[in-house]
């Protein structure tokens, strides 16, 4: 349910979250290969996000580098946790004994273990929202994931989980998950450097879904948009690409929730000015 074409999103029916959170995959590391980063550093990060506003924050148990963990920042830094935050977090991906996040999807008697995993790292006794995180880092779709979607909506039943939601899929998988339990939210890689998912898009906003997107900045290997645009828009704002590529996020559609992810109390504070920025017609046309 859509509640506030600007600031606001009912996820569920039951949790209103502002749109803009905050992403927790650059908490323990900078780059994909780089170094872990100082535990210290992530604890004021999210300590700040919260002042700033955020109520979503969206993790993983998976985010780790060198035995630094966004789950274990989380609960550190904000237990007890706002009365009013939303947590949502991914399972589906086994770690590979190296610490690589993506070594294998897991089978669906293995789920419970891993959404477990993320209660006790938490310091929770429900989820707010568990995304079934499918594929690797390739081409989405093209099999089943019933069996797995299934067996989070029988720990969803048991009360482990307030809300479910589906990460890297096409229509069908979203139709054959939403067949089998209520999807809240979609998480997909989307944003202005990479626009294929509008009719997903599309679909998430007319069936009250949110849709949150993953690399919205351009990362992860994503194609680049046209930079002469998205420089030109930013300068009539006098915002960074940054800010412009979120308040584009933001602006398309009021089903979008943005998770921008960094690791620097100046970068965040620079993406929250993003929910400031108003733009006109013109605007997306231009980073059409």
């Amino acid at each position: 349910m859509i509640e506030d074409m600007t600031k606001n999103f009912t996820l569920g029916g039951d949790l209103t979250i502002r749109r803009l959170g905050f992403g927790a995959m650059r908490l323990p590391f900078g780059t994909f290969r780089g170094p872990a980063r100082d535990p210290r550093t992530g604890i004021a990060v999210l300590r700040r996000a919260v002042e700033l506003g955020v109520n979503h924050i969206d993790t993983a148990a998976f985010y780790e580098r060198s035995g630094v963990r966004s789950n274990e920042l989380i609960r550190e830094a904000l237990t007890p946790y706002p009365e009013d935050l939303v947590i949502a977090t991914k399972v589906g991906p086994m770690a590979a004994d190296d610490g690589g996040m993506l070594s294998r999807e897991a089978a669906p008697d293995e789920l419970r273990g891993l959404v477990e995993g993320n209660l006790t790292d938490l310091g929770l006794d429900r989820l707010d929202l568990v995304y079934l995180r499918v594929g690797g880092m390739g081409p989405v779709g093209g099999f089943s994931i019933g069996d797995r979607f299934a067996a989070l909506a029988e720990l969803r039943d048991e009360g482990l989980i307030r809300h479910l939601g589906v990460s890297n899929v096409d229509t069908a998988q979203l139709a054959e998950a939403r067949a089998i339990a209520p999807v809240v939210s979609v998480q997909n890689r989307f944003g202005v450097h990479e626009q294929g998912d509008r009719a997903l898009l599309a679909e998430c906003e007319a069936a009250g879904i949110a849709f949150v997107p993953f690399f919205s900045l351009g990362g992860g290997g994503a194609v680049e948009a046209d930079e002469t645009a998205l420089r030109r828009v930013a300068a009539r704002h006098g915002v960074t690409t940054h800010q412009l590529a979120l308040a584009w996020s933001l602006a398309i559609s009021p089903a979008v929730l943005a998770i921008p992810g960094t690791g620097s109390v100046e970068h965040l504070e620079q993406n929250m000015r993003a929910a400031d920025i108003e733009l006109t017609s013109e605007d997306l046309a231009d980073l059409a």
